[in-house]
This record gives structure tokens, C-alpha cells and sequence, in this order.
């Protein structure tokens, strides 16, 4: 009665514990069925193991005791032959597979052979004496001797051993007499049968791996029955506890807005009406970026359009020398500007989520020495060595136009901090399941607390005579390698300078 009165308080113990910890719950549920699941499945499969076992064996005792059926008919057979011969009744030809037939009287001695000068079939008395009470069957050298009483005689019959059964009947299967010696075959099976009326059995080694070939084939229709169930309820739990928290959640802060005090009512409204309002904020502000950078193109492309034109005056001299100067400071001018409004375009991009990316296989040794090779001119301006290190191809997993992205925006920054006689260098390294492509240079490098608000928008970091821009290019490379499968890491070696090693998994 005890032990009865303790299952009400455990019920409540588990209810209570399912109603607090869904996700627990949920987990516990799923591991349950896919486990009830794997073991209906493992009894299944070991009852149709034993199943397939069984009918093979089955098979084989039908085909031992055909075996044994033939083998009787055939030794009938050459008895008849003997009795024949005895009796003066065989025609000149012995029958197929019979090479010598004798007869001996009753206490060994030979009375007569098949045809002429053919030579007796040598037997013992004791043998002789032994088949006057029941046939007796000698196997040697692929011939046996089938020793039988017939009436007051005794009649020997030497024929081929596989004359008694066809040879595509004797697949792992063996013949052999009863006392031991092979007629037939090699080997003795664990499926016998004894030939009836003669001193032979015939034994057969069951095909237990053809019998389980079939039973091999349905294992994956094993594993679909164990796994398709339980990644199916893993899916549908899933939504239900995110659907059933989400509601979950709603219904505690009803509650908590209904228990609190009218001040306390008035601060949580506030505070989820300001969430709302910083997450709206957020989406407006992507959307403005992303339609002023649009709009602030057009115009620019028209600017710079129509100084180039008048820079090098296609229809007409301009009339001062000037104005061509002018004309190339706002084409040089506007250039740059529509380059930073590029920046801004794909960074507002990138943080709504509308930068596209496709994912394929290619060499970033060729990328990086394409990449590498357009900022030469730029280097040799400012007399920066910019080295590439060569490899063997590389190939990795990634977005091709992405990668040169990061790539170039890494080498310009690396051009823009480097002093005049500085040194930029691009090199690969190759990981076990990753690529490393770093760049080096010899400029000041971060100071205290700059690694870590490196990546950041808008994040300048101003160095004596260094170019700086809007800060968006080193937060555009951070960003692209995280959408494209990589990471990248910034680091200031001991000897001073910038590293930056952008790591990409291999194809």
C-alpha cells in the first residue's frame, strides 16, 4: 500500500516537470520513440535473419533428399545389372557408367566377369560373407563396388562414382558411405539425408551468405524505419516548442503586466513599445541606406561623366587650361565619392541580408595573384614593395566574387597604412581541411584596443600620413567572410605591422 500511495507524487513530480522544461521533455519523448523504433526494428530483423536461415535450410534438406532419391535410383540399377549378368540374362553392352560386373559363390570364390578376359572385382571372404545380410558399398579412386546378395551367390558391380548423380546437382554437396568413405564431392555438410535401401548419405553445406544476401539488401529499409519516424518528429517538435514558447512567453508577460503595479504596467508597455520602435529604427535605417546610396549613384555617374568630357574635350577646346584641370579634380572626385557610396551600398546589403552569395569550387591561388596584380601600379606609385608568394593550386569552397572582395579591400588598406619604402606581402598556406590566405605589411599595426573594434562600421583608425576612407572596407571583408563560410582574423605581430588571415574551407 505504501509503494502505491508514492506513484500520485511522482505523477505530480513529472507533470510538473514536463509543463516547466518543454525543451527536456520534448528531448526525452523523441530519444523514447526513436528507441522503441530501434528495437522493433532490431527484433524485426533478427526474427527475418533466423527466418532466411531456416529457409535455406529448408531448401537444402528438400535438395539432400533429391540427391538421395537419385543416387538409390541408380544403384538399383546397376544391382539390377549384377542380377542380370548373374542370371545370363545382361546383353553384350554393360549399362552406361558400369565397368565390371563378378559373381562369387557363396563362400568367395569367383564363378564369373563381364566379357572377356575382363579381370575380377577382388573381394575378401569377410566382405563376401558381410553381403550375403545386407549391400555393402566400396569407394576408391573415383570407382565404387556395390556388393550384393542374389540368391545363393554374390554379385560385385565396379562403376564410376559419378555416374550416380549428375555433377550440377552436387553443389557443396557430398556422397559417402556409411562407413565414412567418399564417393562424391569434398567436404561433409551439416544437412544429410540417407540414400533409402542403400549404405550411403548425402550431406550439404547450407549458402547461409546467399541465404542473407537478401536480408543484407533490406537493411537500409531498416534504417529509414528507425530514422525516418524519428527525424520526422524531431522536425514537427521543433516548430511545436518554438510555436508553444513563443505563446508561452506571451502569456507570461500578460500575466506579469496584469500582476505588476500600474507603475511597473506603464514601464514594461514603454519599454516593449522602445523594442519595437529600436528594431523598426533598424529596418529604416538599412532600407534609407540602401536607397540613398542607389540614388546618390545616379547623379554621380552623370557627374563624372561629363567631366571626363570636358577633361578631354570631345567636342571642342574648353578655352582655358583650367577648366581641364577642374574638370579632372571633379571626375577624380567623384570617383572616389561613388566608390565610398558603393561601400555604403554593399555594407547596407550585407547587414539586411540581400548581399547574394554562391557558394563554388575554385583555385584562390589564381584569384590572389589576379587580385594581387591589379594593385601593382598602385603599389609603385607610392614605392610599397607588394610581394606574392606562389603556390601550388589551392582550391577552395566559396564565393569567388567575394573572396576577391575581401581580398581587395584588405590589400588597399594594407597599401593605404604602409609608409613610403614599406613592404605588403600575399601569401597561402594550406591546413588540413582549410586555406589561409594572409597578408602581412610593415605598417604601425593597431594600437591598445583596436584589434577588437577592428570590423566594426564605420570605424576609422588615423595614422600619419595614411589615406583613410569611411572605415567600411575592413567591415565589408569581416562580413563577407562570414557569409561566405570563412573567418577572418587581425592580429599585430611582435616585429609591429598588420596581419590579416582570411581562412576558407577546401573543396
Amino acid at each position: 500500500m505504501a509503494s502505491i500511495a508514492v506513484w500520485p507524487g511522482v505523477l505530480r513530480t513529472s507533470a510538473r516537470f514536463a509543463a516547466t522544461r518543454v525543451r527536456a521533455t520534448v528531448a526525452i519523448a523523441l530519444i523514447l520513440i526513436a528507441g522503441s523504433f530501434a528495437a522493433a526494428a532490431a527484433l524485426s530483423m533478427r526474427f527475418e535473419r533466423v527466418h532466411a536461415l531456416a529457409q535455406a535450410t529448408g531448401f537444402e534438406q528438400q535438395r539432400a533428399r533429391d540427391l538421395a532419391a537419385v543416387i538409390a535410383a541408380n544403384l538399383a540399377r546397376f544391382e539390377a545389372a549384377g542380377r542380370a549378368f548373374a542370371q545370363g540374362g545382361l546383353g553384350a553392352a554393360p549399362p552406361e557408367g558400369v565397368r565390371n560386373i563378378a559373381v562369387y559363390a557363396a563362400d568367395g570364390t569367383p564363378l564369373s566377369t563381364l566379357g572377356d578376359g575382363a579381370r575380377y572385382v577382388h573381394l575378401s571372404s569377410a566382405i563376401v560373407a558381410t553381403a550375403r545380410a545386407r549391400p555393402l558399398l566400396i569407394a576408391g579412386g573415383g570407382v565404387a563396388t556395390l556388393v550384393s546378395a542374389s540368391g545363393g551367390s554374390v554379385i560385385a558391380v565396379a562403376f564410376d562414382a559419378a555416374a550416380l548423380v549428375p555433377a550440377s546437382m552436387l553443389a557443396r554437396a557430398a556422397v559417402a558411405t556409411d562407413a565414412g568413405s567418399v564417393l562424391l564431392g569434398a567436404g561433409t555438410g551439416s544437412v544429410r539425408a540417407s540414400v533409402p535401401g542403400w549404405p550411403a548419405t548425402v550431406s550439404i553445406a547450407p549458402d547461409d551468405e546467399g541465404a542473407l544476401a537478401a536480408w543484407t539488401g533490406s537493411l537500409p529499409l531498416y534504417l529509414f524505419v528507425i530514422l525516418g519516424p524519428a527525424l520526422a518528429g524531431a522536425w514537427l517538435a521543433a516548430l511545436f516548442v518554438g510555436e508553444f514558447e513563443k505563446r508561452m512567453r506571451a502569456s507570461q508577460a500578460v500575466q506579469a503586466l496584469r500582476a505588476a503595479k500600474p507603475a511597473e504596467q506603464r514601464l514594461l508597455v514603454r519599454l516593449a513599445q522602445a523594442e519595437r520602435e529600436a528594431n523598426e529604427a533598424q529596418r529604416s535605417k538599412a532600407e534609407f541606406i540602401a536607397h540613398m546610396s542607389h540614388e546618390l549613384r545616379t547623379p554621380l555617374n552623370a557627374v563624372i561623366g561629363f567631366s571626363e568630357i570636358i577633361e578631354q574635350g570631345m567636342f571642342g577646346p574648353v578655352g582655358h587650361a583650367k577648366y581641364v584641370e577642374y574638370a579632372r579634380d571633379i571626375a577624380a572626385a567623384g570617383r572616389g565619392l561613388h566608390a565610398k557610396v558603393g561601400d555604403i551600398l554593399d555594407y547596407a546589403n550585407l547587414e539586411a541580408g540581400r548581399y547574394p552569395i554562391a557558394l563554388s569550387a575554385f583555385d584562390l591561388c589564381a584569384l590572389a595573384s589576379a587580385a594581387v596584380e591589379e594593385h601593382t601600379g598602385r603599389a609603385f606609385s607610392r614605392r610599397i614593395a607588394l610581394e606574392f608568394a606562389p603556390s601550388l593550386p589551392l582550391v577552395v569552397r566559396a564565393d569567388a566574387h567575394a573572396v576577391k572582395r575581401i581580398l581587395t579591400n584588405l590589400i588597399s588598406n594594407a597599401l593605404a597604412y604602409t609608409p613610403e619604402g614599406g613592404r605588403v606581402c600575399v601569401d597561402l598556406l594550406q591546413e588540413e581541411t582549410a586555406a589561409v590566405l594572409r597578408v602581412s605589411d610593415t605598417g604601425p599595426g593597431f594600437k591598445d584596443g583596436e584589434a577588437r573594434a577592428a570590423g566594426n562600421a564605420f570605424r576609422r583608425f588615423d595614422r600619419k600620413q595614411a589615406q583613410t576612407g569611411t572605415g567600411l572596407g575592413l567591415a565589408i571583408a569581416v562580413a563577407l567572410a562570414h557569409r561566405t563560410g570563412g573567418t577572418l582574423n587581425l592580429t599585430t605581430p611582435r616585429e609591429g605591422g598588420t596581419r590579416t588571415e582570411l581562412r576558407l574551407p577546401k573543396a
